[in-house]
């Protein structure tokens, strides 16, 4: 049995999710294109039975009827989109919060996608996956319609409804036939409007070091050139767009032509009669409506479909680090014999309450270590504890609650001071100004006149370098969790700032366990032991002022 493919898993799961609202919708528009077929048959019933006749009885009944039709028409169509409305909304948030939390959770995925294009699929791609609904419900009203006006067509002449039972699917089959082109368009539009985004983000992300180094004009030129392949893309994707609307727009028509010709001639030679002349070509026109339908949801498709492909990738890309069961709980964080890039061999341990300091002048070794104390990647030899248990196999949600990195590159998240700090908890505001000031941030509160509602840019870049880092840090204090990590905290500020940061930490973390990967001179000398790792193994365990004395740590953290 062939595979279904994660596109085709997630939109299952979109139908069956939705399937009562999608049902109802798909029901209400059936009544609607079947009281719309049959409004040119009730026409002709009319002119037959009334109008022929002269009949006011007749005449009556049929104004009640037509009215009758024309208000289960209108409600049907109105009832069907409401349900379609309160499904695809559900859908699409749905759909959007299952793509944000897949990126942002502690497991986070491997991508090779840029943080624009994950931003572009969170938004834009899960809106139009969840159009794929719409589509459905169109199918199967837009089907029955055209299957009521066959039999009509059936009854009042064969060869004519023999005409539309085989020009139908032919036309249908024909347009379906252009969807690929569609589909491959549409799928590099997405992909080049993804790129262009991402190439946005990243350069006003880096605006102020860009415009530091000069390297504004470099990064308008590459963000010009993904904008007009973006372009170019759109345009094809529109030129494929008006040559299927086109061609079934010309077909369809011809299609109708054709009939209503046909029933003028045998109208002529007396085969049928004027009523239902009338309503064969009023049955003509209508068909214009579903087949035109049918032809929009091929093209529609190929996007919905392309869309929802990218937004599977996103849902099934593979976890960064796996996650257990087992709750996490404070106790004394370990790393036994790890191997990692950058580590070979390495055993420390953190012990509740300890300040701790990790000196390394090699990032990879840096970086492994912050990771593998968090959680953020498995060790690939040896083991990596907390409280006793394997940090594999605890829930990594809960994890985060007991231990915290701070990175050293720095993300603010929020419109203002107040909110950049909040971290999920009330804070009384004593709280707060303790935590500003172990982190010598409590200018912020009186910079700009507006103090912690100080207005804030995009990831905070109206603050300085060493404002942003120093908020960073107050906003891991308030965390308040059993274990910390800090990666170099203090690279942005100055001696003096240096110093009083080092002697607010120690003092605001004081019984709870803190790990500074630093080299900052000030901070591992208020810390109760370093551990030094040179060349991927540990060199030397001590205080500070005692490592100095061998020449490579001295080298790293006096340099």
């Amino acid at each position: 049995m062939r595979a279904v493919s994660p596109a085709g898993r997630l939109i299952r799961g979109m139908f069956w999710r939705q399937r009562r609202d999608t049902a109802l919708c798909a029901a209400f528009w059936s009544l609607h294109q079947v009281c719309e077929a049959l409004v040119p048959v009730a026409i002709g019933l009319v002119i037959d039975q009334a109008v022929g006749t002269g009949s006011t009885t007749a005449m009556l009944w049929s104004v009640l009827g037509i009215f009758g039709l024309f208000t289960a028409l209108t409600m049907g169509w109105r009832s069907g989109f409401w349900f379609l409305s309160k499904a695809m909304v559900e859908e699409s948030h749905a759909l959007r919060m299952r793509v944000v939390r897949r990126v942002v959770a502690g497991q986070g995925i491997r991508t090779r996608r840029q943080s624009g294009e994950l931003l572009s699929i969170a938004t834009s791609d899960t809106e139009a996956s969840a159009e794929l609904l719409e589509l459905g419900s169109r199918v199967v009203s837009a089907l029955l319609g055209l299957t009521v006006a066959t039999v009509v067509l059936l009854r009042i002449d064969w060869s004519l409804g023999l005409g539309l039972v085989v020009g139908i699917p032919v036309l249908v089959l024909g347009l379906n036939a252009l969807g690929p082109l569609v589909g491959r368009h549409t799928a590099a539009q997405q992909q080049a409007i993804g790129r262009a985004a991402a190439t946005a983000a990243d350069l006003l992300h880096g605006l102020r070091p860009l415009r530091g180094f000069g390297g504004v004009d470099e990064a308008a030129r590459r963000y010009r050139s993904a904008s007009r392949t973006s372009l170019r893309a759109n345009i094809g994707a529109v030129k494929a767009g008006a040559v299927f609307v086109g061609a079934s727009t010309f077909t369809t028509g011809l299609l109708i032509t054709v009939v209503a010709a046909l029933a003028g001639w045998f109208a002529l030679q007396g085969r049928i009669t004027f009523g239902e002349l009338i309503t064969i070509v009023g049955l003509a026109a209508f068909i214009t409506d579903p087949v035109l339908n049918l032809a929009d949801c091929v093209f529609k498709l190929a996007t919905a479909r392309a869309s929802a492909a990218r937004v599977a990738e996103v849902l099934d890309a593979p976890e960064r680090v796996s996650s257990g069961t087992r709750t996490a709980q404070p106790g004394t964080l370990v790393l036994d014999d790890v191997h990692a890039p950058g580590l070979d061999g390495v055993s420390l341990a953190v012990e509740p309450g300890e300040l701790l300091g990790v000196v390394t002048g090699e990032t990879a070794t840096a970086d492994a270590v912050t990771d593998l104390l968090t959680g953020a990647r498995p060790p690939e030899r040896g083991e990596v504890t907390l409280a006793g248990t394997p940090v594999r196999d605890l829930d990594i949600t809960s994890l985060r609650r007991v231990v915290l990195v701070e990175p050293h590159a720095v993300d603010l998240f929020g419109s203002s001071i107040r909110e950049a700090l909040h971290t999920g908890a009330d804070h009384d505001e004593a709280t707060v100004d303790r935590a500003l000031a172990a982190a010598s941030a409590s200018d912020l509160r009186t910079d700009g006149g507006t103090g912690l509602d100080r207005e804030l840019l995009d990831h905070g870049l109206n603050l300085s370098g060493g404002q942003r880092q120093r908020l960073a840090l107050a906003r891991a204090l308030l965390a308040d969790r059993p274990v910390t990590v800090l990666r170099d905290p203090t690279t942005a500020v100055d001696a003096v700032t240096e110093h009083a940061i080092a002697d607010g930490v120690r003092a605001y973390r004081d019984g709870q366990a803190t790990v500074l990967v630093t080299t900052s001179a000030p901070l591992l000398d208020r810390c109760d032991r370093v551990v030094f790792v040179h060349g991927g193994r540990v060199a030397a365990v001590g205080r500070h002022r005692d490592l100095l004395a061998r020449p490579p740590y001295a080298e790293v953290v006096l340099r």
